[in-house]
């Protein structure tokens, strides 16, 4: 599997920069708010933590040698003492006249990052200036800017604009529980985007309203955020849109779950009303699929019953996962939506992920 790294830049990023530019003395040592707690939440979640930094003229006349290391030696010792560790650091010494091929936001420091061995498309670059932005631009990467968000708008190659290290990091340990799908048939057309850590807004729009009702239980008692859109062939019947949105939304969880370290794996049962609905999951890589489900009624809204099995079971199929669903009661619009809570309430402890543990959730050492 390809390596993931985050490049970083110091000065104005990890500590603030003063007026000259230079930190040349502890006197001037600060570090920039949230930046180690931001940096410590980064620690072990599969990327390398790559410190690349221009240091003007490092080493002559204008920026000794001996006034650059006791700060930069202070300032990774008060990382380490925090458990923040660095897996490469990189300094360019050259001044801007020179155009240095080593000098950000060139890649010249960064040719081991280039032969393949890592995935810089899901890799990062973080950094105050728009010169880490083209960093990011340069080697594919994703970019990150530090400063305040309403200063700088749509600036190619940046994805996030914050001056918050926590809303960075929460945004680098989501990116890969996020997810969107596009797939078009001869019979649907469905767009959707997935948040298992549910920091976007939501929207449903499956063209059948109780099922909409149905599916908005995901988002609400999940936790996660839903964008769905399905163009069906409902003028045929609901059977397709009903399934594939089903493989759509179930390719996604699959996909946001990645390599599954982290997460809780398992998740289970709901009460509603007078009915009883119990729901298990296992994201253990094997679907099997079991339906307990009797309904008195053949519609409920302007959905058929007989497509609930259907569904879910398209729904395990393309999630991979085990997926048990038994439930009881007298009144049909309760019980298939007592399944939907309890499938998102299961699936919100599923997805869950710790963090502080990256452990896989399996004694075999795989999913």
């Amino acid at each position: 599997m390809a390596k993931k790294a985050i490049f970083i830049d110091r000065d104005g990023t990890i500590i603030k920069e003063p007026a000259d530019e230079q930190i040349d003395s502890l006197e001037k040592l600060e570090f920039v708010p949230g930046a180690i707690s931001g940096l410590r939440s980064l620690m072990n979640r599969g990327y390398e933590l790559v410190m690349v930094s221009n240091q003007d003229g490092l080493g002559t006349a204008s920026f000794p040698e001996k006034t650059f290391w006791p700060a930069h030696n202070r300032m990774l010792s008060t990382l380490e003492g925090e458990g923040v560790r660095f897996d490469d650091i990189l300094i360019d010494r050259s001044f801007p006249a020179d155009n240095a091929p080593t000098r950000k936001p060139r890649t010249g420091m960064l040719t081991a990052y280039l032969g393949g061995d890592y995935d810089l498309a899901t890799s990062f670059v973080i950094g105050d200036r728009m010169t880490d932005i083209e960093l990011a631009r340069n080697l594919g990467a994703r970019g990150i800017l530090i400063g305040h968000a309403g200063n700088a708008e749509n600036i190619d190659g940046c994805e996030l604009v914050s001056d918050s290290w926590d809303e960075i990091a929460r945004h680098i340990l989501s990116a890969d529980r996020m997810v969107s799908i596009v797939r078009n048939t001869s019979e649907t057309r469905i767009s959707l985007t997935l948040d298992l850590d549910g920091h976007l807004p939501s929207a449903i729009d499956s063209g059948l309203k109780f099922f909409d009702h149905m599916l908005w239980q995901i988002p609400h008692h999940a936790g996660i955020s839903i964008d769905l859109k399905c163009d069906g062939d409902l003028e045929v019947d609901e059977h397709h849109s009903m399934e594939d949105i089903a493989i759509v939304l179930g390719q996604a969880i699959d996909k946001a779950l990645g390599s599954k370290t982290g997460i809780d794996r398992y998740g289970f049962v709901l009460p509603m009303d007078e009915c009883k609905a119990l729901v298990l999951i296992d994201f253990g890589g094997r679907a099997d699929f079991v339906w307990d489900v009797e309904f008195t009624r053949e519609y409920v809204g302007d959905t058929p019953t007989e497509m609930y099995s259907h569904f879910f079971k398209s729904l395990c199929s393309a999630m991979r996962c085990n997926l048990h669903i038994s439930a009881r009661g007298e009144n049909n619009h309760h019980l298939i939506e007592g399944v939907f809570k309890a499938f998102a309430r299961a699936l919100r402890m599923a997805v869950r992920r710790d963090v502080f543990s990256y452990n896989l959730p399996s004694s075999k050492g795989i999913i």
